[in-house]
């Protein structure tokens, strides 16, 4: 989802998918710790926890006390499992929380809308540090990962934005040569379950978010339908492209991405081709957050009904909107709204089979 250029890529980022089922975690200590904690010591406590995350080798020495973490995505995962308690601070926001977490969200200190400063997360004294995109951990971010690491502070990014598949040297938001799943999305829950030592908790949330699935799309055949995501931007809009978390939406409920043809991740695409491929619904981010044009879904909806490339659009005339927030346009636990939402519209719109 488009961040300003300026902070880092155009948009939050989304995801290839998880080859892995969980990050390696491995209870272990490092070659010099073997002889000091016998196998049953290590068994007994889980830590040193030791895991290759996103090609960083990471070493938690105890279950986090002090987390911070830097984008929505992570910080909603977070306060799923419970861990309000733990967390000093949170960052980059473009929507409120769901309902059920603002309470605990309200518990946590916000440091920043946006993206912190390096000495603002800093000051939280952290012991652990998060994030759902590459670029918020690199340079032009808050702080590389190595910045943090040299201060003895582990780090840790969501898979969705490294894994294989995923180029983020390409430009814009990257690109995606494989397609994200929500296996991606469980993989980091239960990643992040196993660093916090709340693994039964994770395995809950998972269950519950692939029921949540499997009841949105039972019996749903939506074959035919086109869907296009707009995300922000009403010059030059980012679009989202076959493979990030609009993609594994468009894929649960078994209908046509209008813009499939593209592997970026948001495309900026010109309106003029859109009316040529002229979808059947139109699926706005609506955004609370103000650094681009058009974030909220009724800026979208005027500009679309006023635009003279727009306003002919079957969509725009029929009034075929679906509203999402922006978190669920990212590969993130809101992705199952996104599709529970998603599959409402279709039904309502009648482009059901």
């Amino acid at each position: 989802m488009p961040v300003p250029r300026a902070l880092s890529d155009p948009r939050c980022r989304a995801a290839a998918f998880l080859l892995t089922p969980a990050l390696l975690l491995t209870a272990c200590g490092g070659a010099g710790d073997a002889a000091a904690d016998s196998p049953e010591q290590s068994a007994a406590s889980g830590y040193p926890l030791t895991f290759d995350n996103c090609g960083n080798q990471v070493t938690v020495e105890s279950a986090p006390e002090r987390v911070v973490s830097l984008n929505q995505g992570t910080t909603e995962i977070l306060l799923s499992l419970g861990l309000a308690d733990r967390m000093a601070g949170t960052a980059t926001w473009t929507d409120p929380v769901p309902k059920g977490l603002e309470k605990a969200s309200a518990s946590v200190p916000r440091l920043a809308d946006d993206t912190p400063s390096f000495e603002k997360v800093l000051d939280t004294e952290p012991d652990f540090v998060t994030a759902s995109f590459v670029s918020t951990l690199g340079k032009g971010g808050v702080a590389t990962r190595e910045q943090f690491e040299e201060l003895g502070v582990p780090t840790y990014v969501s898979p969705a934005d490294c894994a294989a598949g995923k180029d983020n040297d390409s430009g814009g938001d990257g690109s995606r040569s494989t397609a994200l799943t929500l296996d991606t999305v469980y993989g980091e829950i239960r990643d992040l379950a196993r660093v916090f030592d709340v693994e039964e908790r994770g395995d809950e949330l998972v269950a519950e978010l692939k029921e949540r699935v499997r009841r949105a799309t039972d019996g749903l055949d939506a074959s035919g339908a086109s869907l296009m995501y707009w995300f922000a931007n009403s010059q030059s809009p980012y679009l989202a492209g076959c493979c990030g978390a609009p993609g594994a939406i468009t894929r649960e409920v078994g209908a046509e991405n209008a813009f499939s043809d593209t592997h970026d991740e948001w495309p900026q695409i010109n309106w003029e081709t859109v009316a040529d491929r002229d979808p059947d619904v139109i699926v706005l981010g609506d955004l609370t957050r103000r650094s681009q044009t058009a974030e909220t879904a009724d800026a979208k909806i005027r500009f679309l009904e006023t635009n003279p490339a727009t306003r002919n659009l079957a969509a725009v005339k029929k009034k075929r909107y679906v509203l999402l927030s922006g978190q669920a346009m990212n590969p993130s636990i809101r992705t199952v709204e996104g599709i529970e939402q998603v599959a409402a519209g279709l039904r309502d719109a009648g482009l059901t089979k």
